[in-house]
């Protein structure tokens, strides 16, 4: 009878040294909680440290550039610090992926809106430079391709009416958007911006092409919405 007692006690020590999974001390692996909960359940540096291969990497990363949404904004060649040239393309290409998903969820809509431009433009927020992009559409406005033409310096992109509507004519477009990034995020638009969005509005009356839009990309605040709208401002009627 004591040795059963004894062993009874015994197993409840065991018992007691166990964490149960109910416990705030047990943590679940990346991949577990991935697993059970779904993307929503992992930080910033576990998914980041599921691209790299290690949370000790990510957290770095997240230091040095101080936001994933930073970090989307960095070449391989700044990554080629921290990794192998093979590794930080490889971490590139996949942080771009969700905006050129974004992107082409939109390529089905209409081009009627600037919030549809918008969405389909989002790559353009992670350039360093300026790029003007030419979005072409059909008569229903659907959107045929898009052809970047001019990469400016940070502060100015140029480019002249000509080189727009080269690819709108050779493509019989019915309609264009005509899109541009501001690196520094914030969307409010020039004196030359709104120079050029005049001339181009000109050249299309002539050419008899629709302009239905220039749109700034740039990056969302909390009283301020990600992109301008020189149509909405009155600008292109």
């Amino acid at each position: 009878m004591t040795q059963h007692i004894f062993s009874f006690e015994s197993e409840l020590q065991n018992n007691q040294n166990e964490v149960a999974p109910s416990s705030p001390n047990f943590s679940l692996s990346v991949s577990e909680k991935l697993s059970r909960y779904g993307v929503n359940a992992l930080s910033d540096v576990e998914h980041l440290g599921l691209l790299v291969g290690k949370e000790t990497l990510a957290a770095r990363l997240l230091k040095h550039f101080g936001s994933l949404k930073a970090l989307t904004k960095a070449s391989a060649v700044e990554l080629g610090t921290f990794m192998t040239t093979h590794k930080a393309e490889r971490l590139v290409a996949a942080l771009a992926v969700s905006a050129r998903a974004q992107a082409q969820n939109s390529f089905q809509e209409p081009f009627d809106s600037p919030e549809t431009v918008y969405r389909s433009c989002l790559d353009m927020q992670a350039f360093q430079q300026e790029v003007l992009r030419v979005v072409l559409l059909d008569a229903r406005f659907r959107r045929i391709t898009a052809v970047d033409i001019t990469k400016g310096t940070v502060n100015e992109s140029l480019a002249h009416p000509r080189e727009i509507f080269r690819p709108a004519i050779s493509h019989s477009a019915y309609a264009l958007v005509v899109v541009h990034n501001h690196p520094s995020g914030d969307v409010s638009p020039s004196e030359a911006d709104t120079r050029l969005t005049r001339r181009i509005a000109e050249a299309a009356r002539i050419l008899q092409i629709q302009l239905l839009d220039h749109v700034i990309v740039g990056q969302p605040l909390a009283d301020r919405q990600g992109y301008f709208s020189f149509k909405e401002a009155g600008v292109i009627s």
